[in-house]
């Protein structure tokens, strides 16, 4: 952030180009994390952080409240999903700047988010100054997309919308379903319930016209919709299925 410091203090500027007091609300279902950002953030200087939230449903209150000037948006948090309420966040907040803070590394996400509203998308594992970087982007209305990601977008193909009409929700079960998780691990990683997955893969097998697992996958990689590397990382696992949670040990079909 050359030149954009002045005694040690970030130099804010609003898209008008006035050097402003950034106004924050942290979005992240670990108070860990939160309790990190804030550090992080109150170190810089002109930042004030003005709420919290655990979930979705605090997220478009507080963003509704404060009409922060950047919102720091985890994807994955109870209450529904991060990425559907990207639309609704800015219709509170029409000014506020989305900035996307998340482990999930999948093009498609970023893509997803970016479609939906959001300004920057930063990936948990990044450095402290490329999550500054893309505040300070979305304080000025700016796009930031997290450098790793942006060469991994660059070097594969790439779906200008989602085909066959797939929802983001879809999409995101879609997802799911390619790196190998289960029915009720994929309820459980997007706060949904059982049957509501059921119902939309039922959706997705409808829309796509394939129904095994080894058919989506292939469906995926034709669409451009995931990382080659991911998707070949789960289909090469003869037998065996290996998601992006560690935790999670595959075991075998549903």
């Amino acid at each position: 952030m050359a030149d954009t410091h002045v005694n040690g203090a970030p130099l804010w500027r609003s898209p008008s180009g006035d050097v402003t007091t950034v106004t924050i609300v942290l979005a992240d279902d670990h108070p860990l994390v939160r309790r990190g950002l804030r550090m992080l953030l109150d170190a810089e200087g002109r930042v004030e952080v003005v709420g919290e939230a655990g979930d979705v449903g605090a997220a478009l209150r507080k963003t509704r409240a404060h009409k922060p000037n950047v919102l720091v948006l985890d994807l994955n948090m109870p209450g529904g999903s991060s990425l559907e309420a990207i639309p609704k966040l800015l219709e509170a907040s029409p000014s506020t700047g989305i900035v996307v803070l998340t482990m999930q590394d999948e093009p498609h996400w970023a893509r997803a988010a970016l479609r939906a509203g959001a300004l920057g998308f930063v990936l948990k594992e990044a450095s402290d100054a490329e999550l500054l970087d893309a505040v300070q982007a979305a304080v000025a209305g700016h796009e930031y997309l997290s450098p790793r990601l942006g060469a991994r977008i660059a070097a594969e193909p790439q779906a200008a919308q989602p085909p066959d009409g797939l929802s983001n929700r879809e999409l995101e079960v879609l997802g799911l379903l390619t790196l190998g998780y289960t029915n009720m691990e994929i309820a459980h990683r997007l706060y949904l319930s059982l049957r509501t997955v059921e119902s939309h893969r039922s959706h997705i097998v409808r829309k796509t016209g394939r129904t095994s697992r080894a058919e989506l996958v292939s469906y995926a990689r034709e669409n451009g919709l995931f990382a080659q590397a991911s998707l070949d990382g789960w289909y090469g696992a003869a037998g065996g299925h290996v998601g992006r949670d560690s935790r999670c040990q595959r075991r075998g079909r549903e």
